[in-house]
């Protein structure tokens, strides 16, 4: 009788450990793996800092992916070599879209680093010689953004004929100083400064050049569709990492991470659901 107790036993503590390692087997098998594209400068940080902590925490694994311009994130996503995205606005986002045919789709808008008017030889507008060399994004949603700005700032006036959000250096009407627009590729904008009088760069680029935002001679004032957000493949839209990613954004951790008065996100835009 001993020996059978003894055998049930040993045959019920055998089960228990096939049974726990099933379940850690599972629980490694559930973890899901999410791949984020950012772009240089602050964006890659602040998921890091505001988002990826929170993502861990419930259990997703995370990969960050840094590319080096506002083409390859947008390919990288659609084609499934990464998850999400984070680095581009609502009308960038819809027009490469629409261009490429790629079915993405925004999930959040988060704070921002505005394009700004920068300089290494003036220090106000009014110094602005004529015939200086003023350096703009070269890709046509933020071409037309910075030219919005230089008008905004008075420096030229774009024609009444053409949307705003799609003009280019065609467009301008008016351009009293003779200023030499020169569109460039984003990245390499904060480099030019070493030879134009004037530079319109992102907000993320100047970050990643070390180019403190508050030297900006003039800053945009975002509207919302042109605040940062992050996007997925539309198909992926009602999935569970979407909703978590969404919430997390919107939890009261992002909200003290982003106003940290040590980083630099405290200086970002917010978009209008952070107010």
């Amino acid at each position: 009788m001993k020996k059978r107790v003894k055998v049930l036993f040993l045959v019920v503590a055998i089960l228990a450990m096939i049974f726990t390692g099933c379940q850690k087997v599972d629980s490694t098998e559930v973890s899901e793996k999410l791949v984020i594209g950012v772009a240089p400068g602050p964006y890659g940080d602040m998921f890091k800092t505001a988002i990826q902590p929170q993502l861990q925490e419930r259990g997703y694994v995370i990969e960050v992916k840094e590319f080096s311009d506002y083409v390859l994130p947008n390919q990288a996503l659609a084609n499934k070599e990464i998850t999400a995205n984070m680095f581009q606005h609502a009308v960038y986002l819809e027009k490469f879209s629409q261009d490429h045919n790629l079915e993405l789709s925004p999930v959040i808008n988060i704070p921002t680093a505005a394009v700004g008017l920068y300089s290494n030889t003036i220090k106000s507008l009014d110094e602005l010689a004529e015939g200086s060399v003023v350096t703009i994004a070269s890709d046509p949603t933020n071409l037309a953004r910075a030219l919005r700005l230089l008008e905004a700032a008075g420096l030229i006036t774009i024609s009444e004929n053409v949307d705003p959000t799609t003009a280019s250096e065609k467009d301008v009407v008016e351009n009293p100083k003779n200023l030499q627009i020169t569109p460039v590729e984003a990245a390499q904008l904060p480099r030019t400064l070493e030879s134009a009088d004037l530079a319109a760069i992102n907000g993320n680029f100047a970050i990643a050049a070390g180019i403190d935002l508050s030297t900006a001679i003039v800053m945009e004032t975002l509207e919302e569709p042109y605040k940062n957000l992050i996007a997925v493949r539309t198909e992926d839209l009602d999935k569970e990492f979407v909703k978590d990613i969404k919430e997390i954004v919107q939890s009261e951790a992002f909200r003290e991470a982003i106003n940290n008065p040590n980083d630099i996100f405290s200086g970002f835009q917010k978009p209008d659901w952070f107010e």
